[in-house]
C-alpha cells in the first residue's frame, strides 16, 4: 500500500472547514487551479465527492460531515507535535482554569489544590463549576478545562482521561442515630428511611441491586441531586445517606459513617479533558497537580 500524502489532511481540513474551494484556496494560499487539483486527489483518495453542488454553492456529503471533526483534530495534533516546546514559567503564569466537579470533590481536594497553586503559580485562579449532568459539551467547547467524574471513555472517545482513584459507597447518619449502635445488618439498614442521590430523578441504583437478592428493599423517602445535599439532610434528621467514601470525607465530619452491609462494586473517578489541551504546558502542570493530590489523599 503506498504511503499516504499527509499534506492532503491539511487540504481536507481547510475544504471541510470553509465549505468552499475558493475560500479554502485563499486560506492555504493556493491558486484556484492548484486547489481544484488537490480536491480531485482528495476525492480519489477518499472515494467520495466530499463537496457537491447545491444551487450556487457547495454542500458537504455525509462522508465529509463524518470526517470534519476527526480531520480537524488530527491537524491540531500534528501542529502541537511540530510546535516548539514552551518553557513554562509558573511564577509568571496568569490564567484562570475552570474545573467542573462535584461539591464533595471540591471540598475534599480543593483546599490543598488551591494552596499548592498559590505556592507554585500565584497568578493562577481556579473556578469550580457544579456538575449538573454528564454532558461533555462544555469540555468539547473549551468552556471547561478539567472535569472529574465516573465515566466510560468509550462513550466519549474524543476526550482524554486518567484515573484519579477508586471509590465505594458507605452509609452515613447523624451522630446518635439508632444505626450508630450495634451491628448493621441488611435488614436493619433497609428498614430505615433513605435519601437517594440522582441528577436524573431515578430511585434505584447498585445498592438496591445488591439488596434485592437478599429479599430487602430500601424505602426512599426523598431524592436529591447531590451528595452534599444528602449529607446535609441526614445530619439534621434520622434519614440515611449512602455516599462515596473518598470525596465526601470533609462533608461527613461529625457524623457516623459505616460500611454498607451489602457488597457493591467499586467505581473509578477519572480526570477528563479535551485533547486540544493535551500538549498545553500549563494544562499539563495542573493535571499533574490534581493527580498528585488525589493520590496522596488515598
Amino acid at each position: 500500500m503506498p504511503t499516504p500524502d499527509f499534506n492532503l489532511l491539511i487540504t481536507l481540513d481547510a475544504v471541510l472547514a470553509e465549505g468552499s474551494v475558493a475560500r479554502a484556496a485563499k486560506r492555504l494560499r493556493l491558486s484556484p487551479s492548484a486547489m481544484s487539483r488537490a480536491l480531485s486527489r482528495l476525492r480519489e483518495t477518499t472515494g467520495d465527492p466530499l463537496l457537491v453542488r447545491a444551487g450556487r454553492g457547495l454542500v458537504p456529503t455525509p462522508r465529509a460531515m463524518e470526517l470534519r471533526d476527526r480531520v480537524s483534530q488530527l491537524v491540531r495534533d500534528v501542529q502541537e507535535v511540530l510546535r516548539p516546546a514552551e518553557i513554562l514559567d509558573l511564577k509568571q503564569l496568569s490564567r484562570t482554569f475552570t474545573l467542573r466537579t462535584s461539591e464533595g470533590f471540591a471540598e475534599c481536594f480543593g483546599p490543598e489544590l488551591i494552596a499548592r497553586i498559590g505556592e507554585e503559580a500565584p497568578g493562577v485562579r481556579l473556578c469550580f463549576l457544579q456538575k449538573p449532568d454528564k454532558d461533555s459539551k462544555p469540555l468539547r467547547d473549551g468552556v471547561v478545562d478539567l472535569e472529574t467524574g465516573v465515566v466510560e471513555l468509550s462513550t466519549a472517545p474524543e476526550l482524554r482521561g486518567q484515573a484519579l482513584f477508586r471509590d465505594n459507597y458507605i452509609g452515613v447518619v447523624r451522630s446518635g442515630h439508632p444505626l450508630s449502635r450495634g451491628k448493621i445488618t441488611p435488614a436493619k439498614y433497609a428498614a430505615g428511611k433513605h435519601i437517594f442521590v440522582s441528577r436524573e430523578g431515578g430511585d434505584k441504583g447498585p445498592i438496591d441491586d445488591a439488596l434485592l437478592p437478599l429479599g430487602f428493599e430500601r424505602k426512599i423517602v426523598t431524592i436529591v441531586g447531590g451528595f452534599s445535599t444528602a449529607l446535609g439532610l441526614a445530619r439534621g434528621s434520622d434519614l440515611i445517606a449512602s455516599v462515596p467514601e473518598r470525596h465526601t470525607a470533609n462533608l461527613r465530619q461529625g457524623m457516623y459513617s459505616f460500611p454498607l452491609p451489602v457488597r457493591t462494586p467499586e467505581f473509578t473517578v477519572s480526570l477528563l479533558w479535551h485533547p486540544r489541551f493535551s500538549a498545553d504546558p500549563a494544562h499539563r502542570w495542573l493535571r499533574k497537580l490534581v493527580l498528585e493530590i488525589c493520590a496522596r489523599s488515598h
